[in-house]
């Protein structure tokens, strides 16, 4: 049994309801001390998305839609754009790479994150979770000794639970899942969205 298996088996038991969820509505904006966080955090419009690091409709949307609509309402202060990870796809990524761009730091959660979308397809190829993972942290700065200490079983645990709760009060159905101000976009199920469909719910969002 590989180690990174061994010390998330209480993580994957949480999440194992969850591993029917598809698309790989929440009750409003509130924003947390949890959340990660880019862009202007007084703008009028808030924008919440829903992913897992190992989620391939997530992979996919955060290459190909995420850099323009970053460019275009992040970086010019339109909007605050919050992350919340999710537990779908594999469950075993899905938690540690949840938890790793967390140790790492708010000022490097998001290339984590990026990395680990990067390297998804390799690791379901290789299913070398945790030596992608390893890769991944320590290009972030942090050593072997604290990527094992970040990927506890007891850290696991609570990790699961946290985002178990918080897709269930927030009636996560799939991810990726979008949220401005409040309200769904593309549909209750969730799925990739196009930069189209983001537009018009911002210029709703903003009136």
């Amino acid at each position: 049994m590989r180690p990174l298996t061994r010390r998330l088996l209480t993580a994957v038991a949480l999440t194992a309801s969850l591993g029917a969820l598809t698309a790989c509505g929440p009750k409003g904006t509130k924003i947390t001390a949890d959340d990660m966080t880019m862009g202007n955090a007084n703008a009028k419009v808030v924008v919440v998305e829903y992913a897992s690091v190992a989620c391939p409709h997530c992979a996919k949307w955060n290459e190909e839609v995420f850099p323009s609509f970053k460019a275009k309402y992040i970086d010019t202060g339109k909007v605050n754009y919050v992350a919340r990870e999710a537990l779908t796809g594999e469950p075993r990524l899905a938690n540690a790479g949840a938890m790793l761009a967390r140790c790492a730091g708010k000022d490097k959660y998001f290339q984590v994150t990026d990395a680990i979308y990067a390297a998804q397809m390799r690791i379901f190829q290789t299913g070398d979770i945790r030596g992608e993972l390893l890769t991944i942290a320590q290009a972030a700065g942090m050593s072997e000794d604290q990527f094992n200490a970040c990927l506890t079983d007891e850290n696991a645990a609570k990790s699961a639970d946290r985002l178990d709760k918080q897709m269930k009060a927030d009636k996560i159905e799939g991810t990726p899942t979008f949220i401005v101000n409040g309200k769904k976009v593309g549909g209750e199920a969730g799925g990739e969205v196009t930069l189209a469909q983001l537009d018009a719910a911002i210029a709703e969002a903003s009136k």
